[in-house]
């Protein structure tokens, strides 16, 4: 069993950064970083593998956000740049019980953070 907890949520203005944090209490393998918005369903935001070599973004944040790890922490953020009201959603993080692999569905993942706000103004 893993426990994931999620740090680094706010309110921040349009075009401002935050960098989520996703601390977990043991070895994880692939993570992945999702965000829900009230009324929508839960969106795929990034993913990365456990060696963290390979990453893959969802079409809205490309460019914008940077998913990375650091193994010796258990830990794996999300640097989100340039944001957008849109933005706004709980950020949860995910972790699979596989290595290798990107994965970008939400059944793919078998534990899940609580969850953190990111609430972005215009």
């Amino acid at each position: 069993q893993v426990q994931l907890v999620e740090s680094g949520g706010g309110l921040v203005q349009a075009g401002g950064s935050l960098r989520l944090s996703c601390a977990a209490s043991g070895r994880t393998y692939a993570m992945g970083w999702f965000r829900q918005a009230p009324g929508k369903e839960r969106e795929f935001v990034a993913a990365i593998t456990g060696s963290g070599y390979s990453t893959s973004y969802g079409d809205s944040v490309k460019g914008r956000f940077t998913i990375s790890r650091d193994n010796a922490k258990n830990t794996v953020y999300l640097q989100m740049n340039s944001l957008k009201p849109e933005d706004t959603a709980v950020y949860y993080c995910a972790s699979s019980a596989a290595y290798g692999g990107i994965y970008r569905r939400p059944r793919e993942y078998d534990y899940w953070g609580q969850g953190t706000q990111v609430t972005v103004s215009s």
